[in-house]
């Protein structure tokens, strides 16, 4: 079954909310094996609303919108989808109520007459109760096809689907198969590498399918399989995951949802080891991302926030002498820094972070020239990288290379004892 997915409402369009819809429904319906091939987002303008829903009549045999369903005039998918398929309204009474008592529970005052529009249904719906909001979901048959109305609100959206909707669309197409997809994260090689060393398993591929992507410093293999079951689903994947493997094993540090702060996290406790971070120009980003894993308290003591020079001399003891002679974005300050929080915090290891992340040039320093050094307990390493992107990603990407770079000098470790 082919879907199209289209999300309503200027704001996307102007980019001042993310789409998470879109997503969310892509993951989940391509993982119940709907094929969705589109992905379409409008404003509220009800000529180019009509105009995309009937191109995407003509092209998918699913179309599942998101948004439009509020109490205001600007609210218009479900007032466009009954102009399309020339269907009436109709007050349904039970909705009206829920609606009601939600409000009146939520605000203590009766709904206003802008919420009786919500309440509204086309004739033949069916309708999807919302739990968690006022605007009901809908799923209107028409002509063979099948349109799907869901709000906009993600909380909303996702308990409506994962109570209502996905249940009914497997009764519904329980024979139309199932996808299945695996990805294998990849760290210490590039996308142009990966590609080269995959090149062949990559042009002979059929079911699964094979895709690269390049993402903060890491690669992706997404490989993605079309069967009858879960079962079978899942064996041609393991089949084609041992094939890739046999070419990039060595850069493969996780399947699926691992992380590279949960990897430092698994080889910490394999060691039975302790860190602890000191950062500048990340601002405390990688520490942030080592404590999204749970369990993180085992292994990571404590960091430190040096964002100025006077913090790292008196936190961190770095020398004035190395701050007023090689400035703070420094291969020298870096390691001192390192030496200086793990001495502190009293951790196994001591990664520090120390660069200048943008927007402007700094002590005469370039923008993206950072130093991350790792102290162990007998030697010092450290590695100055170049990042060409924007403040907030290089951020990202910067404690992503110190994790990395943590993880690295820990296997280096474990391999010499």
């Amino acid at each position: 079954m082919k879907v199209e997915i289209v999300t309503t409402g200027t704001e996307l369009l102007l980019g001042e909310i993310l789409n998470t819809n879109v997503q969310y429904l892509s993951r989940k319906l391509n993982s119940m094996g709907f094929d969705v091939l589109y992905h379409t987002t409008v404003g509220d303008n009800p000529a180019r609303m009509k105009a995309v829903l009937e191109h995407a009549l003509e092209r998918a045999d699913i179309i599942i919108t998101s948004g439009g369903l509020g109490p205001t005039r600007g609210d218009i998918t479900k007032e466009t989808v009954m102009e399309i398929t020339g269907t009436d309204s109709y007050l349904d009474l039970d909705t009206w109520g829920r609606i009601d008592a939600y409000i009146r529970k939520r605000t203590g005052r009766a709904p206003s007459e802008n919420n009786e529009k919500q309440a509204y249904v086309p004739i033949g719906a069916e309708i999807l109760q919302n739990e968690v909001g006022t605007a009901p979901g809908l799923w209107l048959d028409y002509n063979g096809k099948i349109f799907i109305l869901l709000p906009g609100p993600p909380s909303e959206l996702m308990d409506m689907c994962e109570k209502q909707l996905w249940p009914r669309l497997l009764q519904r197409f329980a024979d139309h198969g199932i996808i299945l997809s695996r990805t294998l994260h990849l760290r210490g090689v590039g996308e142009s590498r990966v590609a080269e060393i995959l090149d062949d398993v990559i042009m002979h591929q059929s079911n699964p399918t094979i895709a690269l992507y390049a993402r903060y410093g890491e690669i992706l293999i997404r490989m993605t399989a079309k069967a009858a079951d879960s079962a079978a689903a899942t064996a041609l994947l393991d089949a084609c995951e041992a094939q890739v493997r046999e070419y990039v094993e060595e850069y493969v540090y996780g399947v699926d949802d691992a992380s590279l702060a949960a990897c430092l996290g698994q080889e910490l406790l394999a060691q039975g080891k302790t860190i602890a971070f000191a950062e500048s120009c990340s601002g405390g980003l990688a520490s942030s991302l080592v404590t999204d894993v749970p369990g993180s308290s085992e292994y990571l003591v404590g960091s430190v926030v040096s964002y100025t020079n006077k913090i790292k001399n008196k936190l961190l003891n770095v020398q004035q002498e190395t701050l007023d002679r090689y400035g703070a974005v420094s291969r020298e300050t870096a390691c001192e820094m390192a030496i200086g929080v793990r001495r502190i915090m009293g951790s196994d290891l001591g990664v520090s972070i120390t660069g200048n992340a943008g927007p402007s040039a700094s002590e005469g320093k370039p923008v993206g020239l950072v130093y991350i050094a790792v102290a162990t307990e007998d030697v010092v390493y450290c590695q100055e990288h170049r990042f060409t992107s924007t403040r907030t990603e290089n951020k990202l990407r910067i404690a992503l290379a110190a994790i990395s770079m943590a993880i690295d000098k820990l296997k280096e470790e474990r391999q010499k004892a």
